[in-house]
Order: structure tokens, then C-alpha cells, then sequence
């Protein structure tokens, strides 16, 4: 313990870490610095408060909170309400009858079953790749492969976007490979430190798709060409785009295919989803359940089973549970009405928003990021929605996002209908007014565009595409 000691009990950080005991031994104070160092994050206004909200099964968007009082849920990343949808909940009540409630170990111990092999092959299907695996959360699926990789190819640089996620910021630490960060979609930036790298050196390229706190999207085709002619594998991350986007819910590359099909491309053009080695998405947000998954090459697959631990060591997820999204994936992969309401529930928000000044970070997704610029304004505008119109919305603050920018994240889904648009609308103006917040021409003054022209050639999703048909 001696190692711990600090001179005159004090840390880089100013916090007292001595305490003096009965034996007159001085020993660092885990509790005054834990107890110190959150009181720091209480006053700069990010530290984190997690409020009791019960789902209703039946009627989400819908919760209780602790006190029994009905609300709406704005903030859950459920877009395609299929958490709770009775056929995905019927497929694991059925999984329980027949398998009970655990998987009874890892998977080459215990946990390995013939709905986890399936679930696999679906989510192999989905994406058109020869193989996929299966992960008990949607940060295991980016950081384990992306650790996992960089540790074993041999002298490995993993070139990763600026606003990537933490868990593939992680997965990449971990990795202790060389790292190179390139400005966010920033292609001349990324093939300059590409030109860099001797050919024959082991590349990654990471990326997102759709980046969740902003909404921007990934140029996936361009993107695609450089890693092509420089040898880099790229890691794609469809977290936020997988079920919401493309034609059977593949996420953003299989939605660019269909639009670049629709705009008369030749049918044996390289299609994008061909063109990613490697994707990783989850199992908890569109698909409405819990876990993640890596779908690429066989060999690669193999690699990451083989050798994360982060998956070896881990207890399998419940044969229940995956039977519930397989059900789910199979659903969406066979209909669009769901993706397509979601789309236009968050255009109504966002044109209703627009008309009211309340400043909207501009992106062409399903996100809808309203910018606050303040920690403590947007705690109490999290909390005046809660506690006076019942609507639940998230602050976010740093670290999530960056000081300056922070914000109420907006996930419109499936389930949400004009009544819960015309309430959700209405609650934020009377929270702009009350808090004196800033508004779109207050940002403007300022320099900053914080609102968009929502048309057709805006949207990721267009018009003819909105019509809802599986033809494409």
C-alpha cells in the first residue's frame, strides 16, 4: 500500500487522499477521494442522475416513474417499439417454458444452443456476410474485434473517426496498437495519414455509420474506396442505422444500395454492403431486446471468437432471450411499415420544432439532438419536462458531448403518435420560455446553424422510398 502514499496527502488534483489512523499509519483515503472527486462532477454539472422509469409492456411509449405517475418516453433508443412487441415477447416466454432462464455458462463450456447457431445465421443473412457472432451488449460487439484484431495482426494501425464510439475507443486502447484519429468524416485527412502507412502494414479503418449524439453520417462509399486502394479492412458500426434503415433493416449501406438501385445503377455495380468487411451493430435498440454482434468473413469471425476474451469469458446470453430477437429480426427483415413510421414521426418533430425556434443540430437521420450549450440548463430542463409535463427526455452532458454542446437527445419510434408529437412539442416551448433558453436565431447571431430544410433531398430516406413498398 505504501506505493499509494502522496506527500503531504495532497494529489495533482488538490484532493486530500491522507488519512490518519488510531495506529499512527497514514494511508490513502478512498472515500474522501471518491466522495471529493464526484463532488467535482456535481459542480461543473456532469455528473449523472438515473431516474426510476418503469416501461408498460403494453403501452410504450408509455412509463411509470417511481412515484406511480404516467409519462412519455422521448429519450429510448427502442426506435421500432419492438421491446414491446407481443411476438417478440410470446418467442421468449415460449424460450422459458422450454430452456429456463439462464444458458448455464459461457459458450464452449455451457451456453451454446441451437437458437444461438440460428440467431447467428439470421444475422449473418441480414448483413449478406458468410458469418457472424454473437455478443451479450452492443459495446462487447465493437470493443472485443476491434481489440481483438488490433492486438493480433501483426504491427496493426487502426485509423479511428473523432467522434467514434467509447467502446470502440476502448476496444482500440486495449488493443495497444498503434491508433491514428482522423477530424470526423474527414476524407482528405484520413487518406493523407493513409498514404502514410507502408502498404504492407495491417490497416483498420473504424467508423460509424450514423453517429448517435449528432446524427451525422458516415460517406460509407467514399470511404469504401479508400480503404480499398490503401488495403485496410473498415470496421463499420450500424448501431443506430440497423433496423431503422434499408430495405430489410440492414442499416445505412444497405439503405444507400436500395437509393443508388432506385436512381437506376447498374444491377452489378459493387454493392456497399459488399464492400464493408466488417459489421458490428446491436441487438438493443431497433431489434428492441439486449446484446450486439459482429457479422464479416469467416475467418475473421473465427479470429475474434478464438482469441477475445472479452466474449470467452463471458456468460452465454439466454437461449430465451435470443429466440426473442430472433423473432424480432425476422419481423423487421419482412416488413418496412415500422422504419417508415419512425421516419416520419421524427420529420413531423423536427418541422414542428423548426416552427417553434427550438435549435435542432442539423442531420439528415432519425436523430434529433436540441442543443441547450449548458450542464446545468439542461438538467433543469430534463427535470421541469419530468416533473411539470410528464415527458421523460435524458440530458446529456460531457463526456458524452463535448463542453459547450450539451443537449436533449430526441428518439422519436414506431410507437409514437401525433398526440405524443403535439404534447412533446408543446412541453419543450413552455420549457424554452420558462428557462429563457436560446433559441434558433439567438444561435444564429452567434454563428451557428442549428436548424435544417427537411426535404427530400435532405433525408436519408426520400419520398418514393417513404411510400413504404418492398420493391424498391
Amino acid at each position: 500500500m505504501s506505493n499509494m502514499l502522496l506527500r503531504n496527502g495532497i494529489s495533482s488534483d488538490g484532493f486530500r487522499q491522507i488519512s490518519q489512523t488510531t495506529t499512527g499509519h497514514c494511508y490513502f483515503d478512498y472515500i474522501a477521494f471518491a466522495s471529493e472527486k464526484l463532488q467535482k462532477k456535481k459542480q461543473d454539472g456532469s455528473y449523472r442522475y438515473f431516474n426510476a422509469i418503469d416501461r408498460a409492456a403494453t403501452r410504450f411509449p408509455c412509463a411509470l416513474t417511481d412515484e406511480g405517475r404516467e409519462v412519455t418516453i422521448w429519450c429510448s433508443n427502442d426506435y421500432l417499439g419492438m421491446g414491446s412487441s407481443p411476438l417478440v415477447i410470446d418467442a421468449i416466454k415460449k424460450g422459458l417454458d422450454e430452456f429456463g432462464a439462464g444458458a448455464g455458462g459461457s459458450r464452449n463450456i455451457r451456453g451454446n444452443s441451437t437458437h444461438h447457431i440460428a440467431l447467428e445465421a439470421e444475422l449473418a443473412s441480414l448483413h449478406n456476410k458468410p458469418s457472424s457472432l454473437l455478443f451479450n451488449s452492443g459495446y462487447t460487439a465493437q470493443q472485443a474485434p476491434l481489440e481483438a484484431l488490433g492486438t493480433l495482426l501483426p504491427s496493426c494501425v487502426i485509423l479511428s473517426d473523432s467522434l467514434n464510439h467509447a467502446s470502440m475507443i476502448y476496444g482500440i486502447r486495449n488493443a495497444k496498437c498503434q491508433k491514428i484519429i482522423f477530424k470526423h468524416n474527414d476524407l482528405i485527412g484520413l487518406e493523407t495519414k493513409l498514404a502514410a502507412i507502408p502498404h504492407s502494414i495491417p490497416k483498420i479503418i473504424a467508423v460509424e455509420s450514423i453517429y448517435s449524439m449528432c446524427g451525422s453520417v458516415a460517406p460509407l462509399e467514399e470511404i469504401c474506396d479508400l480503404a480499398e486502394h490503401y488495403g485496410a479492412l473498415l470496421f463499420v458500426d450500424e448501431v443506430h442505422a440497423v433496423g431503422a434503415y434499408g430495405l430489410t433493416g440492414a442499416g445505412l449501406a444497405e439503405h444507400l444500395d436500395w437509393t443508388a438501385r432506385s436512381e437506376g445503377a447498374n444491377d452489378d455495380h459493387c454493392r456497399l454492403v459488399d464492400r464493408i468487411d466488417i459489421v458490428s451493430a446491436t441487438l438493443g435498440k431497433s431489434f428492441g431486446v439486449i446484446g450486439g454482434y459482429m457479422a464479416a468473413d469467416e475467418p475473421l469471425v473465427d479470429l475474434v471468437r478464438s482469441f477475445a476474451s472479452s466474449f470467452i469469458f463471458t456468460t452465454s446470453a439466454p437461449p430465451a432471450l435470443v429466440a426473442g430477437i430472433r423473432a424480432s429480426v425476422q419481423h423487421q427483415r419482412s416488413q418496412m411499415h415500422d422504419r417508415i413510421h419512425l421516419q416520419k414521426s421524427t420529420i413531423a418533430v423536427k418541422n414542428a420544432l423548426k416552427d417553434r425556434g427550438i435549435p435542432i443540430l442539423p442531420n439528415t437521420t432519425h436523430i434529433i439532438p436540441v442543443l441547450i450549450g449548458d450542464p446545468v440548463q439542461t438538467k433543469k430542463a430534463s427535470d421541469m419536462l419530468l416533473k411539470k409535463h410528464n415527458i421523460y427526455i435524458q440530458a446529456v452532458n460531457f463526456p458524452t458531448v463535448a463542453h459547450g454542446t450539451e443537449r436533449l437527445r430526441i428518439s422519436s419510434s414506431a410507437s409514437h403518435n401525433s398526440s405524443h408529437e403535439r404534447d412533446l412539442v408543446s412541453a419543450l416551448d413552455d420549457v424554452w420560455n420558462e428557462l429563457g433558453l436560446k433559441r434558433i436565431g439567438d444561435w444564429e447571431a452567434e454563428g451557428l446553424v442549428v436548424t435544417e430544410n427537411l426535404t427530400s433531398q435532405t433525408r436519408i430516406w426520400s419520398d418514393e422510398q417513404l411510400g413504404g413498398t418492398l420493391s424498391g
